[in-house]
């Protein structure tokens, strides 16, 4: 089984620093779950402008993410309340 990393992005990063502390507990303990697991789990891919990247579903909350594989990392691109994370731009 191969691990891959997880990266953030700056706004993912911010969406991060703004969930209070037990919410950012589970979502970081569910994106190291996600980097181990990966080639075992199903994917949710998103349709429509946000084809290419993957859902993740934590709670009331949703990571938005895209995957490298040769490269070998999770790039996470939001993490925000599922009523507003398909709504906003990247």
């Amino acid at each position: 089984m191969v691990m891959y990393g997880v990266v953030f992005t700056d706004r993912a990063r911010s969406d991060e620093g703004r969930l209070d502390r037990a919410t950012a507990k589970r979502v970081n303990g569910k994106l190291r779950w996600l980097a181990e697991n990966l080639e075992a789990t199903k994917l949710r891919a998103l349709t429509g402008p946000k084809q290419g990247f993957f859902r993740l579903r934590v709670g009331h909350y949703r990571i938005l993410y895209s995957i490298d594989r040769n490269k070998r990392y999770i790039e996470v691109h939001r993490i925000q309340h599922r009523r507003k994370v398909y709504r906003d731009k990247f």
